[in-house]
């Protein structure tokens, strides 16, 4: 009766007050308190009701979950004196009651879980009943009252219940007996069938109001007016402080939903109440709720849905499912994801794969570098699940705009349950530095990706949350700066046409040189001799010099060197070498026979016109280009210019002339090189024209050698000559243009310092006792000033001057200045081969530019050669000249020698371009 009263009641307030109620008229928290109030009477009229329903055998019914477990596991059991026994008639009714209890089944949630029943009762009915059955003792009345000072906390209900000591017996022993379907014997104990017909026939005697007891009448009645009740609650509750409350409570209408078909209502509530629980970390009472979720979605072949909460399951603590159930859960997921779904399904698996960078500082590399990049992947399957591909995607911090760097795996990659090491191929990024970004993958058609910070639950969701871990960069790419240095180890000049070992140093900058590859390229004018005779070296460029370093050269080739001294030989293959291991981060230096090669003589020069040396001269370049990196992807070229020489520059100066017509020639010899030259014998092939004195064969006195000359210092050397017959001019073989001078000397010096000994390739005998060098240089000697047949005088021009357009005579005078019968005039009978010649832009020439004209072999005798010209452009132009082709020019003198320049005015203004004014 009590129960049924507190329903009544509050159904009845309920009415009342929400006919007197219209919304706008109080304030929004009054509104909202209004709301909640309703939502408590209508909570409380669902679990009483629930209580009576439980009494009269729809226990089975009444969805075991955690709400209603707690709301009527708490709920003590109504308190009679004497708990109602069954009526005699009421056999086929028990019988009825004991066929719908073995009939009903247990529903089997999903994925097979297996859990026990939450409880719906404070204690076991049956014996609770029987006990106060067997009970007849008056002081069981006061029991109904014992524990509830209230029906309602803080309701106008609270003084039915406040009874006075004095009247507590009579009222035991009024109501002994009076109420409706009590016996005052006692037999056996009754059995929990005949208890809820017991149960239901006082029921039926204590309610007044059909249509309440129309909804206790069948167990459609009961789930209508228990959908009536928890749809009223929770909808009090949206609308009040207490929304969490609505959502608890729309997960009990799901729960009906579901079990009558109704999956697309059910899960839509049920979604609600996952995301209320996930956003609260309430994870025992989600691991209640959602295997129901995904359930409600596989009947409704929501593929996205069902993945979703497989995974979310699976992210769940472990302890909350057993191990075949969480790899029932992950079976489903591999199923799911590798059948034919219509679309892909991206999925965030944050709280399922967390992955984070190794600790320690990041992986620094350089510009252009490849690298491997190693990821730490925690997987929370319980089984070793294969993914068909895995990507990183890595975010600059520096530049934002840049777009994030996707790194993929080229294979399969196996998880294994808990922690996974993957390491990714990470190809050139540009400089600056990255952290983690988003990790994505796919399993058959499934998309999964996962952000390691993400705590969970839907990212709509009021209650959801986000915990960003610090950004800690996991990989720095350098700017771009100089990782190695190739130079040239020696400035100083080589000899020329002779192997000579030129040096590169090699010095590496804070990066490895492992297996480095050097291409060399000697360009035009060199040539590599020997190709495995390159040596490599270390040293310290801060305490040993390249001069030390060879200096232990040959201890090191016949003894073993020590470890901090490094030498070996390397092979040139395809114009390239590699480096050796020890060479991949110590300063080293290459040694390669180099031979320059230079055709033709090196010319000596004269003391009134020296030599002015260039630094272009002798000039080489050697093109090297090393490859170098993990993947041979940096490159560094560059162009080593290396100077070669000859051991002497040759002047040339005629110290004297005797009166016998002798002269003392003298040639000094500069030394070109940084290295000591011992000169052993020297000797002078004359050209045409000159002679030796006497019966000297060209060659110094014996006593003068060996004549050493100091580097950079100078040495000089004395020939006696004189002038001779030359030879006819048609006897071409006999003639010699030039005069060649010949020296046989050695070189003494160190590779680290310049010119050395040449490097013989194949080795010498041992009966030489020394290797001596040739030097040629060709000396071309002038007949002196005074001994030319023929002066060549330019005549002056008119006073008047030259003008555009204006006819001028140029006249040269050829005198004869000695009288021979044996001359080049002479031999052609006294004639002479005249040439004038001028730049047609600038001259006309009227006569004739070419000729001959006769010349007296007497002394003293002289022509004139005349030339009618016209100048064609004003200006100072370079006049014509006179040559005599057959006549060579030791044997002429220009005196007075024409102009370089003439002034040419320009024409004279006419008359018939005047224009009167």
């Amino acid at each position: 009766m009590r129960e049924v009263w507190v329903i009544t009641a509050c159904l009845a307030l309920i009415n009342a007050t929400a006919s007197h109620f219209k919304e706008g008229l109080v304030a929004p928290d009054i509104e909202k308190e209004f709301y909640r109030l309703q939502g408590d009477l209508y909570s409380l009229c669902r679990v009483k009701f629930m209580r009576l329903a439980y009494l009269i055998g729809y226990g089975t019914d009444i969805e075991r979950s955690p709400v209603n477990s707690a709301s009527l596991s708490m709920l003590p059991w109504p308190k009679p004196a004497v708990w109602p026994a069954a009526p005699p008639d009421a056999s086929s009714e028990v019988i009825a009651k004991e066929k719908v209890m073995l009939q009903a089944n247990p529903r089997i949630k999903h994925f097979g879980i297996q859990r026990k029943p939450l409880p719906l009762e404070p204690s076991v009915l049956f014996r609770e009943a029987n006990r106060r059955r067997a009970s007849l003792s008056a002081g069981n009345m006061s029991e109904m009252f014992e524990g509830r000072p209230s029906l309602i906390d803080g309701s106008a209900f609270d003084a039915s219940t406040r009874l006075s000591s004095p009247h507590k017996n009579a009222i035991s022993m009024m109501r002994t007996n009076s109420l409706p379907g009590f016996e005052g014997s006692i037999d056996r104990p009754m059995r929990l069938t005949e208890i809820y017909v017991a149960a239901e026939n006082a029921l039926k005697d204590t309610i007044s109001d059909a249509n309440f007891w129309k909804s206790l009448s069948s167990i459609e009645e009961f789930e209508k007016k228990y959908l009536e009740l928890t749809k009223g609650a929770a909808e009090k509750y949206h609308r009040s402080w207490w929304k969490r409350h609505g959502v608890v409570l729309d997960g009990e209408i799901a729960a009906v939903c579901f079990r009558h078909g109704n999956f697309d209502q059910a899960a839509k509530s049920y979604e609600k109440v996952c995301a209320l629980y996930a956003g609260e970390g309430w994870q025992e009472l989600l691991a209640d709720v959602l295997p129901d979720l995904a359930e409600c979605q596989k009947m409704l072949n929501d593929q996205a849905g069902y993945l979703s909460s497989c995974v979310r399951l699976l992210s769940l603590d472990k302890g909350l499912f057993l191990t075949k159930e969480r790899q029932a859960f992950q079976a489903d997921v591999v199923r799911l994801a590798h059948s034919e779904m219509k679309d892909p399904v991206h999925l965030d698996v944050s709280s399922l794969i967390t992955f984070s960078g190794n600790p320690g500082p990041p992986l620094e590399l350089c510009d252009g570098d490849p690298g491997t990049l190693s990821v730490t992947v925690w997987s929370g399957f319980p089984d070793d699940i294969t993914l068909d591909s895995l990507s990183l995607t890595l975010t600059a911090t520096s530049n934002v705009d840049e777009g994030a760097k996707v790194l993929r795996s080229s294979t399969a990659i196996v998880l294994v349950p808990g922690k996974n090491a993957i390491t990714f191929a990470l190809p050139p990024q540009k400089p600056g530095s990255y952290v983690l970004g988003v990790l994505t993958g796919h399993i058959g058609q499934l998309r999964f990706g996962s952000h390691s910070f993400s705590k969970g639950g839907p990212a709509d969701s009021d209650d959801f949350m986000s915990y960003e871990k610090p950004t800690r960069p996991i990989l720095k790419v350098f700017k771009p700066r100089p990782l190695v240095e190739l130079a040239a180890a020696v400035s100083s000049p080589f000899l020329v046409n002779e192997t000579q070992w030129v040096g590169i140093t090699v010095r590496p900058m804070e990066y490895s040189l492992k297996d480095a590859v050097l291409h060399i390229d000697t360009g035009p004018g060199l040539k590599i001799l020997g190709s495995n005779a390159i040596e490599m070296q270390n040293f310290d460029n801060t305490s040993q010099s390249v001069f030390d370093i060879a200096s232990h050269n040959d201890t090191q080739r016949d003894h073993s060197s020590p470890a901090t001294n490094n030498f070996e030989q390397l092979n040139l293959q395809d114009d390239r070498i590699t480096f050796p291991d020890w060479a991949s981060d110590v300063n080293s230096i290459l040694w390669i026979p180099i031979c320059a090669i230079r055709d033709g003589l090196l010319r000596g020069s004269s003391s009134v016109t020296p030599y002015r040396s260039s630094i272009v001269d002798g000039m080489r370049t050697i093109a090297l280009k090393l490859e170098f990196g993990v993947s041979h992807n940096q490159i560094f070229e560059r162009t080593v210019a290396v100077h070669f020489t000859d051991p002497f520059q040759v002047i040339t100066r005629v110290s004297d002339r005797c009166n016998d017509g002798t002269l003392l020639l003298q040639v000094t010899l500069h030394s070109q090189v940084k290295a000591t030259l011992t000169i052993y014998d020297a000797w002078l092939q004359l050209q045409d024209g000159f002679i030796h004195t006497g019966k000297d064969d060209g060659r110094p006195a014996s006593s003068f050698f060996p004549l050493i000359v100091s580097p950079m210092s100078r040495a000089g050397i004395l020939f006696s000559i004189c002038l001779g017959k030359q030879t006819d001019t048609d006897d071409v073989q006999a003639m010699q243009p030039e005069s060649i001078l010949h020296i046989r000397y050695g070189i003494t010096g160190e590779r680290s310092v310049g010119a050395h000994p040449p490097i013989v390739v194949e080795p010498i005998g041992q009966h030489v006792a020394r290797q001596d060098l040739i030097f040629k240089s060709a000396l071309v000697l002038h007949r002196p000033v005074l001994d030319p047949c023929l002066a060549v005088g330019f005549l002056p021009l008119p006073s008047s001057g030259l003008r555009v357009g204006q006819l001028v005579t140029m006249q040269w005078r050829v005198e004869r200045l000695k009288g021979s019968e044996d001359d080049e005039i002479a031999r052609h009978n006294g004639e002479v081969l005249y040439e004038v010649s001028a730049n047609c832009e600038n001259w006309m020439i009227a006569g004739r530019k070419r000729g001959h004209v006769s010349l007296s072999t007497k002394q003293g005798s002289r022509i004139v050669i005349s030339i009618l010209c016209v100048p064609l452009v004003a200006g100072y132009v370079r006049p014509p000249q006179l040559s005599l082709p057959e006549v060579d020019e030791s044997n002429i003198s220009c005196n007075p020698p024409g102009p370089h320049l003439v002034c040419v005015m320009p024409p004279p203004l006419s008359s018939s371009f005047c224009v009167p004014a």
